[in-house]
């Protein structure tokens, strides 16, 4: 008997998914369960690797006990991942040996000023991974573990402890231990990787004073992670695909070709376009990451990628902190209520702010305040903020590969924000297509572990899976564009440090 399902475990920055997917690439069902955000000191974020497997396996052992399913039934898992995120743990015990440093914790910028202050630095790491040196990414993570937790350099030095991604944490877990390994697209984050080379840099090793003893092995996305070997878990299941959460989302958006791209409008905000075999350098502060693969694909293939770290993450700043909405979804209907922002510009750079700009000193602020701004105008602003920076990325992006978006395919929660929307093709002045199914990080780890077992025959068929949901053309005159960009662009350089 085939199995009729695979499942893809969804590991995010606030919650851990697990979502039963069919052969039709239908949804059937999802388990989701959220855990705790640690916030030990300003700019700090943390994350205890216990909750995030907590969360994440009693999410696959409930959608496994609710639709009574055997292992039989399962062909196989895909992982898909918060990214950058940096777990370290004890290799004999199991247990990590600290909080994991989540990617958006800013601790470590001073540890990338002192060893990527020069020019000649921060070009050799570009050259080598692709990456603007940053504190965002887990080089400097580890780095930090190592010289602030008691004994974790010892440990480390002697082959004890192991460092991995999330993804590379619940793999170790699943398998009982019998496998560290990560993928290529999460190696690339890390900024200890070659992208060129395909291989750990022992350069960058010892730039930031790394064992190499403790970094995982770097696998194809679509292949062999072992099979699930924990007690409690359903034994035996094919772990088959692993992918960073976006180039996951740009793999579930079936973009497989130069030139296609996806926006992923989630905790943070992330623009991907698919460059093929040209790992395209960016001159712009964007990144150049590796892109997931179909099985058999004969060489690497690349994306170039823009980070706006505050999207989603603003609209539960307007709710939790501002009381200004009881919910997320109230956003696109206050936003619709007045006819413009009248003048509020909404920076969020509650983390700095990311490419095109890297300014890690930059903070939030709000600009154009009167007596007569209401609560709708400060909404609709900080819902225009995402699209703004968006198309900051957009044009950096469109400069560096030399080529112009002709669609912009869009997923993530805000997607589904119809003003958003239409304001992001407005500035653009791109149409924008929006998937029936916008859980394309999912789907995309979905889809590459079933292209590895052969659940899905090949890539072409992935994309006879795809139907639109809405398609969104751009219909702003002129002169407001121009007025509107205008403010934006005045709002941000008061912002930068």
């Amino acid at each position: 008997m085939h199995a009729s399902y695979v499942i893809a475990l969804d590991q995010g920055t606030t919650s851990s998914r697990a979502m039963l997917i069919d052969a039709a690439g239908c949804i059937v069902d999802a388990v989701q369960n959220t855990f705790p955000q640690i916030y030990p000191h300003p700019g700090w974020v943390e994350h205890d690797p216990r909750d995030i497997l907590s969360s994440q396996l009693s999410a696959l052992t409930e959608l496994m006990v609710c639709r009574s399913l055997e292992p039989s039934d399962i062909d196989s898992i895909g992982i898909t991942n918060q990214r950058e995120t940096t777990v370290l743990w004890n290799r004999e015990t199991g247990q990590p040996v600290a909080n994991a440093i989540v990617w958006q914790c800013r601790r470590t910028a001073p540890i990338i000023e002192e060893l990527c202050g020069s020019a000649d630095t921060v070009r050799t790491i570009a050259d080598k991974t692709g990456l603007v040196p940053d504190a965002y990414f887990s080089a400097s993570k580890i780095k930090w573990l190592l010289d602030h937790v008691p004994g974790a350099r010892e440990d480390a030095e002697a082959g004890r402890l192991a460092f991995g991604t999330v993804d590379s944490w619940l793999v170790w877990v699943l398998t009982n231990g019998r496998v560290h390994a990560t993928d290529v697209t999460n190696a690339s984050r890390t900024m200890l990787y070659n992208i060129h080379e395909m291989r750990w840099d022992p350069w960058l090793l010892d730039l930031f004073g790394i064992p190499a003893s403790l970094l995982p092995e770097v696998r194809p996305s679509s292949g062999d992670f072992g099979q699930t070997a924990n007690p409690g878990i359903a034994p035996g299941i094919p772990i088959r695909g692993v992918a960073g959460d976006q180039q996951a989302a740009l793999f579930g958006q079936c973009c497989f070709e130069a030139g296609q791209a996806k926006n992923t409008y989630g905790t943070g905000c992330f623009l991907l376009m698919h460059t093929g075999a040209e790992a395209c350098r960016s001159t712009h502060n964007l990144v150049t990451t590796i892109a997931a693969s179909a099985p058999g694909t004969p060489h690497p293939e690349y994306a170039l990628e823009g980070s706006v770290f505050m999207a989603g993450a603003l609209m539960q700043w307007l709710r939790d902190e501002l009381g200004l909405i009881g919910d997320v979804s109230e956003t696109s209907a206050l936003a619709r209520s007045v006819e413009s922002a009248g003048g509020v510009y909404v920076v969020p750079a509650f983390t700095g702010l990311g490419a095109p700009y890297w300014d890690a000193d930059a903070r939030g602020a709000i600009y154009g305040l009167t007596r007569g701004t209401s609560r709708a105008h400060i909404v609709r602003a900080a819902v225009e903020s995402l699209a703004y920076q968006v198309y900051d990325l957009a044009q950096a992006m469109e400069a560096d590969a030399g080529r112009a978006l002709s669609v912009l395919k869009v997923d993530g929660g805000a997607s589904a924000n119809d003003f958003l929307m239409q304001f992001q093709s407005d500035l653009l002045r791109t149409p924008l297509h929006r998937p029936q199914n916008t859980e394309t990080t999912a789907l995309g780890a979905a889809y590459l572990a079933g292209l590895s077992t052969g659940f899905w025959k090949d890539a072409g068929r992935l994309c006879d899976l795809r139907s639109t949901d809405a398609v969104y053309e751009p219909c702003m005159e002129d002169a407001r564009h121009a007025e509107l960009l205008s403010g934006w662009k005045r709002a941000v350089q008061r912002t930068m440090s």
